[in-house]
């Protein structure tokens, strides 16, 4: 198709005197691209995707214990991260 582009494109130009050919192959030279895009996107649709169903890779770990009943001294302590046992 870009070969045809290019001769409408040539042939655009050189063609004397200019009339109604000229706007042939203005137009081949014009709509020629935009056609070749379309065929080469449709191309070859026989792919089928298939989703797969996800599963659960890591399990959960185990809820931790309750916190201790807290103080009545007026202070409010946050405990993010469990204190790791392995120092």
């Amino acid at each position: 198709m870009m070969t045809v582009r290019v001769a409408c494109f040539i042939l655009m130009v050189t063609v004397t005197p200019y009339g109604w050919q000229t706007w042939i192959f203005a137009a081949g030279a014009a709509v020629l691209p935009y056609l070749a895009v379309v065929v080469a996107n449709t191309g070859n649709q026989e792919e089928v995707i298939v989703a797969e169903r996800p599963s659960r890779e890591i399990e959960a770990p185990p809820s931790q214990p309750a916190a201790p009943p807290a103080t009545d001294d007026g202070i409010i302590r946050i405990q993010e991260n469990p204190p790791r046992e392995d120092r």
